[in-house]
């Protein structure tokens, strides 16, 4: 039982424009001694109101295998994903899986990601976040990456074997790191990269308060990488706390006017320069749970998004990830 649920329950909203369709192209599933997140908490989420239709799983270290050759051990995540969700279509959970393989294997990376295909005709690409600070405050990525992980020889040679195979790559990282990412990008112009928690603003430990200077710098680095015609921005992921908001502190979580009006600049910027066509919102559940619900969250989205065409908030909550991740 997740402990923070009654917290939650403090501020509760209907869903806004419930007949929108949605891809929700981020979430997990895990199994922590506190804290369970499987497929029944993640479906009393969808069940507020939106009408989410499809969603796309990103590994988070779960259910590896235990016995065989240890690069294979990810592989148990997908089996793990495809198990959990075969007899799931409405909505269609984990349409997409995105998986964990350590690319720094460089070429024999290719057994791993051809055993992740293997598993499941769902899966579509590989996450391996490179979130790296020296600050002790600031959470390193589950991966254990070193500072400079995407400029890794070793790690560049993994990544080619992503295009011939058709797979995807998701990136996570912090708003300081963003210049690797476009150098990757430029260096693979024909592999697809779609951007995690539109790069990781950071709003605590050094950063603590130096928002509008975290915000310069990281608005310069989306400009650059929005020029990279290969990569995608998912709009989510502010209500992590690493953002810095505070929200989790509170006596109550925030509503989604409040939210949307926090993180509204962030995510107008990428639409601007992204396009819709290359940007997608992510509810990024449970870890943005700490902060606000499901159906309040999405609501924030909807409130950004009601300044856009039709044509563009379809992008912008559905077609976009559909597009990306192939489903």
């Amino acid at each position: 039982m997740n402990t923070e649920t009654p917290w939650l329950e403090r501020t509760t909203e209907k869903a806004l424009d419930p007949e929108l369709p949605i891809c929700d192209p981020h979430h997990h599933l895990w199994e922590f001694p506190t804290n369970v997140y499987l497929v029944d908490e993640l479906l009393q989420d969808l069940g507020g109101g939106h009408n989410i239709v499809k969603t796309v799983y990103v590994e988070c270290d779960q259910k590896y295998r235990s016995d065989g050759p240890e690069s294979l051990f990810p592989v148990g995540e997908t089996e793990f994903v495809e198990r959990v969700t075969a007899d799931i279509t409405q909505p269609d959970i984990a349409a997409g899986i995105i998986g964990f393989a350590d690319l720094t294997l460089g070429d024999s990376v290719r057994q791993v990601l051809q055993e992740h295909l293997a598993s499941s005709d769902r899966f579509r690409g590989i996450r391996h976040a490179s979130a790296w600070h020296e600050s002790e405050k600031i959470r390193n990525s589950h991966t254990n990456p070193t500072a400079d992980l995407l400029q890794d020889p070793r790690f560049l040679a993994g990544f080619s074997q992503l295009q011939p195979l058709g797979l995807s790559f998701d990136a996570w990282m912090y708003f300081n790191q963003l210049p690797q990412l476009t150098q990757l990008a430029q260096q693979f112009p024909d592999t697809r990269i779609v951007l995690n928690h539109i790069g990781g603003p950071i709003g605590i430990g050094p950063y603590a308060d130096q928002r509008e200077e975290v915000y310069s710098q990281w608005h310069h680095h989306i400009i650059e990488l929005s020029r990279c015609e290969n990569v995608c921005v998912k709009l989510g992921g502010m209500a992590m706390t690493v953002s810095g908001f505070g929200w989790h502190k509170r006596e109550a979580p925030p509503g989604s006017a409040e939210l949307a009006e926090a993180i509204s600049p962030y995510f107008h910027a990428c639409i601007q320069y992204f396009g819709a066509e290359r940007c997608m919102f992510e509810s990024n559940f449970p870890v943005d749970r700490a902060s606000c619900s499901y159906t309040v969250l999405w609501n924030a989205f909807k409130r950004i998004a009601q300044g856009y065409s039709a044509s563009e908030r379809a992008d912008l909550f559905h077609d976009s990830a559909c597009r990306f991740y192939r489903i």
